[in-house]
């Protein structure tokens, strides 16, 4: 490596006037030789980053740090891209693709059946409402599945008996109660104390389908099922 190439790794966040702002707070200018290069090619970035020699520009949007990507010496990024391509253009490399994809696909649908299946478990609706619990279980499903959905379902942190509990319960924080309406104090823990009380309530709510007791026209639950052209597959982050 000449002096330009030495191992050189910083975390920077945006500046202004194409600066960056180094973790000790040096504003820094690209050094000169250097591009960027976006976030979304796991592929080429692991291979430039494998180098040593980059900057990886991180933004905080609330509680997440996010990446956008990297700059690195543009000849490091062009090596990458051009070796990245070599591969993927074998047919080695497309098998190898269509049978991780095969193998994901039939992991989804696996995990799609035992997920729905455990939304129905914690309904465990009385007789009476078995076709609203599938209706349930189907449309939180179908919006907590997905991947890349960001919702409690995709999370590995906590099993999948809590995941369909809490999906169950975001889904009825939106569509039963005025959740997505209220004017919430910005106080730190009050959208959790809204949250922890809206909670309570659809507990109590299923707890009257679970026990099979009649519930009136004005029941929110209900009046999901009876208004025509409502969609009961959103709200469920």
């Amino acid at each position: 490596m000449d002096g330009r190439m030495k191992k050189e790794m910083k975390i920077v966040r945006p500046g202004l006037n194409g600066t960056f702002i180094a973790e000790n707070g040096d504003k820094l200018p690209p050094p000169d030789g250097w591009e960027f290069l976006p976030a979304g090619d796991a592929g080429i970035t692991r291979k430039v980053t494998g180098k040593c020699v980059f900057w990886r520009v991180q933004v905080k949007i609330g509680r997440r740090v996010i990446s956008k990507g990297v700059w690195a010496p543009s000849e490091i990024i062009a090596s990458a891209r051009q070796e990245t391509e070599s591969i993927r253009s074998t047919d080695t490399y497309k098998k190898r693709l269509e049978s991780g994809w095969r193998r994901r696909k039939k992991k989804q649908s696996l995990y799609e059946k035992e997920f729905y299946t455990e939304v129905r478990n914690f309904l465990s609706f009385a007789p009476l409402y078995k076709q609203i619990e599938e209706e349930i279980a189907e449309a939180v499903t179908a919006f907590s599945i997905p991947v890349g959905s960001g919702t409690v379902a995709r999370t590995t942190m906590i099993s999948v008996e809590e995941r369909a509990s809490r999906a169950v319960i975001a889904w009825m924080r939106h569509k039963t109660t005025a959740y997505d309406f209220m004017k919430i104090p910005r106080v730190k823990g009050k959208r959790r104390e809204v949250r922890r009380m809206l909670a309570g309530r659809s507990t109590e709510l299923l707890s009257t389908y679970r026990k099979g007791v009649a519930t009136s026209d004005d029941c929110p639950l209900k009046k999901i099922f009876t208004t025509s052209g409502d969609s009961i597959g959103e709200c469920c982050s």
